[in-house]
């Protein structure tokens, strides 16, 4: 593809030879000729002199460089859609293995493949044009909507509802039970509660590999349209989930927690159970929400507070040492 149709489909201005042949695409320092790369990070503009890149996506138009440019606003975003133009998915042709296990009751729309020793119960919807690869387990009186793709060993309980364009990765279980006991006092015994509820999630949500997402008490999880969350993620009972939200790997959600549209939850954040985010909320890795957010903002910490305030906190806990060497300087003097 010339540079020139490239830069029209992804609606980048182009500064330079638009002629030239795009055959693929690589990293800044590993482009060789012929390849689109693309510069979003400040670090990597080192390799700017150096790379062998046909073409490049930025920003804004550098002068330094020789290569043809293409610039946009967002310049990931083009590299995303560049990415998805040169090495399309390739999904199995609809087909419906013979290894598989279909209840007579579950309805199946047109055009799916369905691999071996898939198991697709009693009362299962499955929309059209939907892959599930094999060893996939559809609980009964589940619902799965159209154009959706079910990576291999993922699990869904029963009566569980997802939506349009959903991408579930190997080894995720939704729908599981919600970690609710009940503990008697007198009688000394732990008692199960039992988790009637469901799960739903809206359209365009993607779920990393391993992540399990627990069925509500009594109503629903909820995880809302767009969201993506990352491998081995755990969201509780009754959690909500806002739109277009990111969550990253190895957090942990405790059951009952609200989570506000755009919401991005960093690597190895912990939530309390039974608390609220705002929407446009971003927490640093490994913090720790023990009680609600109110206000839009950037947050980190263990307790969370606000990112500047945590910086503070920080930069005086890291002159500790410094401090109490001149503390006891002091005492021995006087």
């Amino acid at each position: 593809m010339k540079a020139k149709e490239l830069a029209q489909i992804l609606n980048c201005e182009l500064l330079g030879n638009g002629e030239i042949e795009i055959k693929g695409i690589s990293e800044i320092q590993n482009a060789e000729e012929g390849d689109l790369t693309f510069l979003t990070n400040p670090k990597y503009k080192k390799y700017l002199k150096n790379t062998k890149a046909s073409a490049i996506i930025v920003e804004k138009p550098i002068k330094e460089v020789e290569i043809t440019q293409l610039i946009c606003e967002e310049p990931y975003v083009a590299f995303a859609k560049a990415l998805s133009i040169f090495y399309p998915e390739t999904l199995p042709s609809p087909h419906v293995s013979s290894k598989a296990t279909i209840s007579s009751s579950a309805k199946i729309g047109n055009n799916c493949y369905i691999g071996d020793n898939v198991v697709i119960d009693e009362n299962a919807v499955i929309g059209n044009n939907v892959t599930l690869f094999p060893n996939v387990y559809i609980g009964k009186n589940s619902e799965i909507g159209n154009n959706c793709v079910i990576f291999p060993n993922v699990t869904i309980y029963h009566n569980v509802k997802i939506g349009d364009w959903v991408r579930i990765h190997a080894g995720s279980v939704v729908g599981s039970d919600g970690f609710g006991y009940a503990f008697s006092k007198k009688e000394r015994q732990v008692f199960k509660v039992p988790q009637t509820g469901g799960v739903v999630i809206e359209d365009f949500v993607e779920i990393g590999a391993n992540t399990t997402i627990d069925r509500g008490t009594i109503g629903n999880t909820v995880i809302g349209e767009g969201t993506k969350i990352d491998n081995l993620v755990q969201i509780g009972h009754n959690v909500k989930i806002g739109k277009y939200c990111f969550i990253v790997s190895q957090v942990g959600i405790s059951g009952s927690t609200k989570i506000g549209d755009f919401v991005t939850l960093a690597g190895k954040v912990g939530v309390a159970g039974h608390i609220e985010i705002a929407s446009n909320v971003t927490v640093g890795a490994k913090s720790g929400i023990t009680k609600s957010i109110k206000e839009p903002g950037i947050y980190a910490g263990f307790p969370v507070k606000p990112y500047k305030e945590w910086r503070k906190v920080q930069a005086l806990i890291d002159r500790l040492p410094e401090i109490y060497e001149k503390i006891k300087r002091f005492l021995s003097n006087s």
